[in-house]
């Protein structure tokens, strides 16, 4: 009979960056700050919400955080990228206790062993992910027509790439 008792995993959304993909390829690791997850801050916020809207909620909070890196990188594709991975909760820690957040501290490096899903734009989605990467940093001091071009990137969804695509995604 085993007695080990493994650790819950917890889902947390990283935003990335094409360029970061890359270092993920070649290291094989993403060392990362923060990313978004499910917390019970976001839980207690959105109550009535099921589990599916609530990672709506943290996944598309991981895409807008990717705008912040893209504003930081003006040599990267203007395209926005969030790497879904599984990690110990004792690695994503709750950022903070206000009510409805879902940002998470990561501690340690995110090895590509825990990566489930990769999330890119499309080649179309560009012209409105350059032009809110550009907006976004207007938009968190409170205008309101550089939150309207930033909103107008999450017209566009990201697409779906299984882990084994990652080489082929960096390539492009």
């Amino acid at each position: 009979m085993c007695n080990h008792v493994s650790e819950a995993s917890v889902r947390v959304y990283l935003p990335a960056t094409l360029p970061l993909l890359g270092r993920l390829h070649a290291d094989g690791a993403l060392r990362v700050v923060a990313g978004q997850a499910v917390t019970g801050t976001l839980r207690e916020w959105y109550a009535e919400g099921d589990d599916e809207e609530l990672e709506y909620v943290a996944f598309t909070r991981a895409a807008q955080a990717a705008l912040a890196l893209l504003a930081a990188d003006p040599a990267a594709p203007r395209r926005r990228a969030v790497v879904s991975v599984d990690l110990p909760a004792s690695q994503a820690l709750p950022a903070s206790t206000e009510l409805g957040d879902s940002e998470v501290t990561v501690t340690g490096s995110v090895p590509l062993a825990a990566v489930a899903a990769l999330h890119v734009d499309g080649a179309d989605a560009e012209p409105a992910v350059a032009a809110a990467a550009d907006a976004i940093l207007a938009a968190a001091s409170g205008d309101g027509d550089a939150q309207f071009t930033v909103d107008g990137a999450e017209d566009h969804e990201l697409e779906w790439y299984d882990v084994s695509e990652l080489a082929d995604l960096v390539a492009s």
